[in-house]
C-alpha cells in the first residue's frame, strides 16, 4: 500500500509539473522579457526591435493612451518594418507638423479589444476565412488565420505577418508584425 501511495504521489507531482510547464511564459521580444503585469508601453520600451515604434508613440503623444486600462490589441511593427518604408518617411512622420498623420497611422495598428491569436483564428473561421475589424484610428483591417499563421491586411492591401503572437500585457496583447499597416489617405 505504501508503495502504491508513493507511486501515486510521484505521478501527481509529475502531472502537476507538466501542467505548470503547459502555461508558457510570454515570449521574449527584441531580446527583452515581456511581462503580463506591465502595460504595452512599459514592455515596448525594452524591446530593441521596437525603438522606432516607441519613438513614434512618443512623438504622437500616445504614451498615456497605451498605458491606460484598455484593453488593446496592438499590431507592433518592428524597426525593420519601418525601415522598409520609402526613404525619409519615418523622419518626415516624426516632425511635429505631421503629428496628425503619424497618430492616424499608429492608431490603425490598435484594436480596442484584447484579441489573442486563437480569437483571431476563430473570428476569421466564423467569417469564412477573413474577419474585418475597425481600429482605434478608424481604419479597417482584414485579419486572417491560416495554418497557424495570423496576418493583418490594411486598406491598401499591404499584408503584415504576425511574427510573434500573444505577448500578453496588463492592458491587452501585442502581436509583433513585419510590415507597417497604412490607412487610405
Amino acid at each position: 500500500m505504501r508503495k502504491f501511495a508513493t507511486l501515486l504521489l510521484a505521478g501527481t507531482v509529475a502531472v502537476s509539473a507538466l501542467a505548470t510547464a503547459a502555461y508558457a511564459e510570454n515570449p521574449m521580444v527584441g531580446g527583452a522579457a515581456m511581462y503580463a503585469t506591465k502595460t504595452i508601453v512599459e514592455n515596448a520600451v525594452n524591446s530593441k526591435d521596437h525603438t522606432t515604434l516607441v519613438a513614434a508613440v512618443k512623438a504622437g503623444s500616445l504614451v498615456e493612451t497605451l498605458q491606460s486600462a484598455g484593453p488593446f490589441t496592438v499590431f507592433a511593427p518592428t524597426n525593420d518594418a519601418f525601415a522598409a518604408l520609402p526613404a525619409g518617411t519615418v523622419d518626415t512622420l516624426l516632425k511635429p507638423e505631421n503629428k496628425d498623420k503619424l497618430v492616424k497611422i499608429l492608431t490603425c495598428h490598435v484594436i480596442g479589444a484584447k484579441a489573442m491569436a486563437a480569437d483571431v483564428a476563430k473570428m476569421a473561421m466564423d467569417d469564412g476565412g477573413a474577419h474585418k475589424v475597425k481600429t482605434v484610428g478608424g481604419c479597417e483591417l482584414t485579419l486572417k488565420a491560416d495554418g497557424g499563421k495570423v496576418t493583418a491586411t490594411d486598406e491598401n492591401g499591404n499584408v503584415a505577418n504576425v511574427t510573434v503572437a500573444d505577448v500578453e500585457q496588463s492592458n491587452g496583447v501585442i502581436h509583433v508584425i513585419d510590415k507597417v499597416l497604412l490607412p487610405k489617405m
